[in-house]
């Protein structure tokens, strides 16, 4: 069973892809390109594919139904976004972080996300409530089913609904890219710890319907301390 998405369907040949590759303009990717783009990132965010783990461009392009062009180009922009690195002869793998550098980014998602959560709280609406609701239902469902792909899928969403709710563009574009560079070593974490996750995530959701913004803020930043705190030391590294 492929990791990733099967296009076969929608490609007449191999060359298929490699023809609309060669089409788009200098600085840009091709639709095809993009869809890999989507499917791996998706994979990655899942936790389908493990810190350091190699990904093979004649593999991927195979399981995928896609020549190696749209792979090798989707492979760099994921490298751009510090998914997974690229090194000469070895090729791409997804990204390891050290214990140090875990703990680094950790330390300021912690504080960002606290900081975000306080604004929502300040700035929560009806609508903001009905959204983060709406994602504590569907986990809650996804939890009954133990379904940890979902959770991981959702999870996500929980903390880009709740970034938006902070009403701060700067700050939930900073805090995408934290959780972008994190998500391997934290989709694995959030399957050990799916009920703890999920009962902070409510806990959160509470204080800022309820307006608490110093109670949400702390909440929040507890929430990845939690979690950064299992991640480091799954990695092996020291917890402070």
């Amino acid at each position: 069973m492929p990791a990733v998405a099967s296009f076969r369907s929608e490609r007449a040949t191999p060359a298929t892809g490699l023809t609309r590759s060669r089409r788009t303009a200098a600085g840009t990717h091709s639709p095809l390109g993009q869809r890999v783009v989507d499917a791996l990132r998706k994979a990655l965010f899942s936790g389908s594919y493990k810190p350091g783990e190699r990904l093979v461009e004649d593999r991927l392009a195979s399981e995928m139904g896609v020549s190696r062009v749209p792979v090798r180009e989707a492979l760099r922009v994921l490298a751009a976004e510090g998914l997974i690195d690229i090194a000469p002869r070895r090729g791409a793998t997804v990204t390891a972080l050290s214990s140090v550098a875990a703990r680094d980014t950790i330390e300021v998602r912690a504080t960002l996300e606290g900081l975000n959560a306080r604004l929502a709280a300040r700035r929560h609406s009806p609508a903001t409530a009905a959204a983060l609701e709406s994602v504590l239902a569907m986990g809650g469902r996804a939890m009954a089913k133990r379904d940890a792909r979902t959770l991981n899928t959702l999870n996500a969403r929980f903390h880009d609904v709740l970034a938006n709710a902070g009403g701060n563009a700067v700050l939930a574009e900073i805090m995408r890219t934290l959780r972008t560079r994190t998500t391997s070593f934290f989709a694995e974490m959030s399957r050990k710890r799916a009920k703890e996750t999920w009962e902070e995530h409510a806990a959160i959701v509470r204080a800022v319907i309820d307006g608490d913004e110093a109670l949400a803020e702390l909440l929040a930043t507890r929430h990845v301390v939690n979690a950064g705190a299992q991640v480091i030391a799954a990695i092996g590294g020291p917890a402070q």
